[in-house]
């Protein structure tokens, strides 16, 4: 479909591009979902999960140029959010035109996270607490050790990598910034809101109902704001 915008979305730590594939039947038909595979997940489980974050940044932005073709947009959440961000950055040094927006979900802004918590060596007994707090992880998965040896040392590696990204000051983004954050989560809404100081462009914040995983629980929610904040930048270039 001429016009379309391509949506390239990053998943959270341990999350593989699985997370999105619903995406696709909630947004407009104008709206190209296109989850982006980490590796060590998903179709890309055979390749060792990166540590790096401005690595795994230049190889995401080798991926991700060549389908730049015309409008798009960027969504992460979590970890995923500072990827997102990263490659923001990444692909404008690259001389490729600002994205539509940048969807920063579930995440404080770069320049006021903290990686503490992630660097801390962690046991697979501690790992599987780290997801039973989350709650997004069935009880019934967390017992399963065949599945669990998969899961671990993909998150082990996502903690690593959140723990080893480290903020740089730069030009702020061209593009508007869509912060979104759950009400019962535990980042505070000055630190999400920390997000605008990112962009030269229009920010706003937007808190759903819900825990970490809000992107989930309210799925039809959070994606009527991102179809609705993509359309209306589309008017607005038109």
């Amino acid at each position: 479909m001429p016009g379309r915008v391509r949506l390239f979305c990053l998943p959270y730590a341990g999350a593989s591009a699985a997370v999105f594939a619903q995406w696709r039947r909630g947004l407009p038909d104008a709206v190209d979902v296109r989850p982006v595979e980490l590796p060590g997940r998903g179709s890309r489980i055979g390749e060792a999960p990166c540590t790096d974050p401005r690595a795994l940044t230049r190889r995401l932005a080798d991926e991700v140029a060549g389908s730049v073709t015309g409008s798009y947009a960027l969504f992460g959440h979590s970890l995923g959010a500072l990827l997102a961000f990263e490659l923001a950055h990444e692909l404008r040094d690259r001389g490729i035109a600002a994205p539509r927006a940048l969807f920063a979900s579930g995440c404080a802004g770069p320049a006021v996270c903290d990686g503490a918590y992630f660097r801390r060596p962690r046991s697979d007994a501690d790992l599987r607490d780290a997801l039973s707090a989350y709650g997004a992880t069935p009880p019934e998965a967390l017992a399963d050790p065949a599945l669990m040896a998969l899961v671990l040392p993909v998150l082990r590696a996502d903690f690593r990598l959140r723990g080893a990204y480290t903020y740089a000051a730069r030009p702020a983004l061209d593009c508007p910034i869509q912060a979104l954050g759950g009400t019962r989560d535990d980042i505070a809404r000055a630190d999400l809101e920390a997000w605008g100081r990112e962009t030269r462009g229009p920010f706003d914040l937007a808190l759903f109902e819900g825990d970490h995983f809000f992107i989930h629980a309210r799925r039809g929610p959070v994606l009527d704001l991102v179809g609705r904040r993509i359309g209306a930048r589309a008017e607005a270039a038109a």
